[in-house]
């Protein structure tokens, strides 16, 4: 065995190990559906916000985005990595955080299409969430796997694709089934410093080994297979830029894995202090993985034979084996905290807002807990097969998926979800409006990227078609515009109760009078 398989084996069953051990010590946790779903509505701020970051950056991120836009924008692609400090981690919980916490509990809702129903005093908009949930998270997790296949064949030579997707699955699967919420948010507190020390180190490798930082700028803007452009402030499409930073930083507050861990924290306090660790975590381990990316052309890769998810990897490929072995297992951390976070999702969605509503007897809490287990195991398995099935059949676009996927979830949920916080004139029929317009939009999207439809030569619908990231940031833009529109039509569908739901944000206390100056 070479150095580098020998040091990747002895840290992948480390990391093996607690991971396991951890699910198995946290099950106590686990004992109902609001201990198995939430924690309990008690996790503090360092688990609450890794778990928030690690659920956000995954070997997508890492091995895909990072390599694409890092290739497209050179290092402006690290204004992304900032989008998604300061938009998708500072001001969405500085925004959402606070008031998500006091009305999910007000309400008593557990997901996302939970809190609709509750909200809207609507089972049909709760099931129609639920089911928008569990079928745009299945690609969106099956996208997870593909980052990986590249890293573990350069450790371990002719390893098969489809053993890692199984043993992956499997061992997320294990934790988050016996752990549940809890389980999973001590996971993703290590897997989010291994994320950290990982990224650090890979930075300092990779710049080391081109001369350092003003020598590898250097030969990036004289490189022929680059230019002066791909050192600039903007790079060389900062429209196209301004995109991607949209969909990847704002699209964060529709996204159901996201929004669920402001639910579960358990004091004010707790989300001051959250939002200070989140964002310096998406500080590091986002901006440094894109700023990594910025340096994909100083690597002799092939990109129209080889595609994106090999500029990554070719940059390791290069580095000393303990380096690779910590890299390998910082993508499978990335990987498995956000895979758990999304089985753990979609099990509990489809168990609490899609088969509980639609039984005419209440099911009691062990049938639930079983059933959230059973669906989890499912929600695996079948994104698993997808994978699996992608890697010999170039027919499934996994990879248009993924963006279609992050697009119809944070398109039709992120405007009413904002909004229903905040404001008592959010009407049902807003809500549904949303539902479709930004559901339809990525399936007309989907369809035109398999070549279904076409919208070649039609002006502005060839530019909001061009690819998921512009069409999914037009889905999400126009619900924001759609929700206030339609609920000034509609008045006569806003829910009867809305007074009473927002009298939790005025909470009345009495306090001691320590001292009376008087008149």
């Amino acid at each position: 065995m070479n150095p580098v398989t020998v040091i990747t084996t002895i840290l992948i069953l480390c990391f093996f190990a607690l991971m396991i051990s951890i699910g198995i010590r946290t099950r106590r946790h686990a004992q109902d559906v609001n201990g198995f779903v939430l924690g309990s509505r008690n996790v503090g701020p360092w688990l609450s916000a890794f778990a928030f970051g690690t659920s956000y950056f995954s070997a997508v991120i890492f091995v895909g985005y990072a390599g694409q836009f890092g290739w497209n924008f050179g290092l402006a692609s690290t204004w992304i990595g900032l989008g998604n400090a300061f938009i998708g981690s500072l001001l969405a919980w500085s925004i959402l955080g606070r008031r998500t916490r006091i009305m999910t509990q007000h309400l008593s809702s557990k997901t996302m299409p939970d809190f609709f129903g509750a909200r809207f005093e609507s089972k049909n908009i709760k099931v129609a969430a639920s089911v928008i949930t569990f079928v745009f998270l299945i690609p969106y997790t099956a996208s997870l796997y593909n980052g990986l296949s590249r890293l573990f064949a350069m450790a371990y030579d002719g390893i098969d694709y489809s053993v890692c997707v199984i043993v992956m699955a499997v061992l997320t699967g294990v934790y988050v089934i016996i752990g549940g919420y809890m389980a999973t948010a001590l996971n993703d507190f290590i897997q989010g410093m291994i994320m950290l020390v990982g990224i650090v180190a890979v930075i300092g490798a990779v710049l080391h080994n081109n001369g350092g930082l003003m020598e590898a700028m250097g030969t990036i803007a004289t490189n022929e297979n680059a230019g002066w452009q791909f050192v600039s402030f903007l790079g060389p499409d900062p429209l196209f830029l301004v995109f991607v930073v949209m969909l990847t930083s704002l699209g964060t507050w529709g996204l159901p894995q996201m929004v669920s861990k402001f639910y579960a924290i358990d004091n004010e306090d707790s989300i001051k202090k959250g939002t200070i660790i989140s964002t310096f975590f998406a500080l590091i381990v986002a901006g440094g993985c894109y700023f990594l990316g910025g340096f994909g052309r100083l690597y002799d890769i092939d990109v129209e034979a080889e595609g994106f998810d090999a500029i990554i990897p070719q940059m390791l490929s290069t580095l000393p084996a303990l380096i690779v072995g910590i890299v390998i297992v910082l993508v499978l951390s990335a990987s498995m905290s956000t895979l758990s976070s999304l089985v753990l999702t979609s099990g509990s969605t489809i168990t609490i807002d899609f088969i509980e509503p639609l039984r005419k007897q209440p099911m009691s809490e062990k049938s639930k807990m079983l059933t959230v287990r059973v669906f989890i195991a499912i929600f695996i398995i079948i994104s698993a097969i997808i994978a699996i099935k992608q890697a010999t059949d170039k027919s499934i676009f996994i990879a248009q998926m993924m963006g279609v996927s992050w697009g119809a979830l944070a398109g039709a949920f992120l405007a009413p979800f904002l909004y229903s916080l905040y404001s008592k004139k959010v009407t049902k029929a807003a809500v549904c409006v949303s539902f479709i317009f930004g559901v339809g939009m990525e399936v007309i999207q989907l369809l035109i990227s398999l070549g279904i439809l076409s919208v070649a030569g039609m002006g502005i619908l060839e530019f909001v078609f061009r690819n998921s990231i512009i069409s999914g940031v037009i889905a999400m833009v126009g619900g924001l515009i759609i929700v206030p529109i339609v609920s000034a039509l509609t008045g006569k569908t806003k829910p009867e109760n809305v007074e009473k739901m927002f009298e939790c944000y005025d909470v009345n206390r009495t306090v001691h009078v320590t001292e009376n100056l008087g008149e």
